[in-house]
């Protein structure tokens, strides 16, 4: 999972949800408090998320099939695709009806020292689960933003963590809120109103989550550092003097499949460009661990056909009949006449 580092992460959520959902559930038996209940099927939905997550990690982790080649390494993108709609559905939605029920037909909060040292307890364990997860986080994050580091990153349980930790966090200031006004003022729809902004919050997180994995699951190239690191592994100006286009995939968070046409002079021998195909597989490999699959394809450079293939090109390749960049001139032994 990056895989230690994550699964450290979902390990520590698990352990903490599943305290606090138990603490919450208790406290609205004996409060009556409708954003304990809201709070508590919260944490039993984390604690599930998690689940979900450490499964997939396993499935994932399977040897390759001749019904599935390439592996299983997108079971990852499936599981926190499916944490993204339990979290909208048994957390955001029943936040929000019990919500709403509690504004319709509020009631008074009793035993008050329940929920509010249960939502003390709660804040503290969650600020160590997220402060677990930030710290995994950071071993990966690199100079990205965190903002950058949910959106981009190809491994999707750390950024899960992370927004669901984060959720909670706020969700539980939320419920404290709620609970605090509606025993100041012994009006229980502010207990409501509380449980109802908790539902809400829990909905734009789902959402977040399931277009990002989304996109993951669609398919996503190398980040453009990787793509300029394996366009350098390939050329090596004597038989390979060019990239005529590239794509790269995602096959899972760990794992990428690159596929190339290549330019190589019109002169070389079989053996010779046979020769510079495992040289370059073996330099990309260097540059780029995580590119496992890698198919080469020789050709001589052709720039009409160049361009009509550059159609859907990964990021930062060459764009269509962009000649100079396909073919580096630069580099010595670059054809100065590869047409057929």
């Amino acid at each position: 999972m990056s895989a230690s580092g994550g699964t450290k992460a979902i390990v520590a959520a698990l352990a903490a949800n599943l305290s606090i959902a138990v603490a919450k559930f208790v406290a609205f038996l004996f409060s009556g408090s409708s954003s304990m209940l809201a709070e508590s099927v919260h944490s039993l939905a984390d604690s599930g998320n998690q689940g979900l997550l450490l499964l997939g990690g396993k499935r994932a982790k399977r040897e390759a099939t001749p019904e599935h080649p390439f592996g299983y390494g997108r079971e990852r993108y499936i599981y926190a695709f499916l944490v993204s709609i339990v979290l909208f559905s048994v957390g955001g939605m029943f936040a929000v009806y019990e919500g709403y029920e509690k504004i319709k037909h509020p009631h008074e909060i009793t035993a008050w020292y329940w929920p509010v040292g249960v939502l003390v307890f709660a804040i503290i364990a969650e600020i160590f689960s997220f402060r677990t997860a930030i710290k995994e986080s950071n071993q990966t994050r690199g100079n990205r933003s965190w903002t950058e580091f949910v959106r981009r990153s190809k491994a999707p349980e750390l950024p899960v963590v992370l927004l669901e930790d984060l959720g909670a966090l706020v969700g539980l200031i939320l419920a404290l809120g709620g609970v605090g006004l509606a025993l100041a003022t012994g009006n229980g729809v502010w207990d409501g109103i509380g449980t109802l902004c908790i539902g809400v919050l829990l909905i734009v997180i789902a959402i977040i989550l399931a277009v990002e994995t989304k996109s993951l699951l669609l398919g996503e190239s190398a980040g453009l550092e990787e793509v300029e690191k394996i366009k350098a592994a390939v050329v090596d100006g004597e038989t390979v003097t060019g990239i005529i286009h590239m794509r790269t995939l995602h096959l899972g968070p760990e794992e990428l499949l690159v596929a190339a046409k290549i330019a190589v002079r019109h002169d070389d021998t079989a053996s010779e460009v046979a020769h510079a195909i495992n040289a370059a597989e073996n330099r990309i490999r260097e540059a780029v661990p995580i590119a496992r699959v890698i198919y080469l394809e020789p050709d001589i450079f052709n720039a009409e056909a160049a361009a009509g293939a550059n159609q859907g090109n990964t990021p930062g390749a060459p764009a269509p009949n962009d000649s100079d960049a396909l073919a580096p001139k630069d580099h010595p032994g670059a054809p100065k006449d590869l047409g057929h």
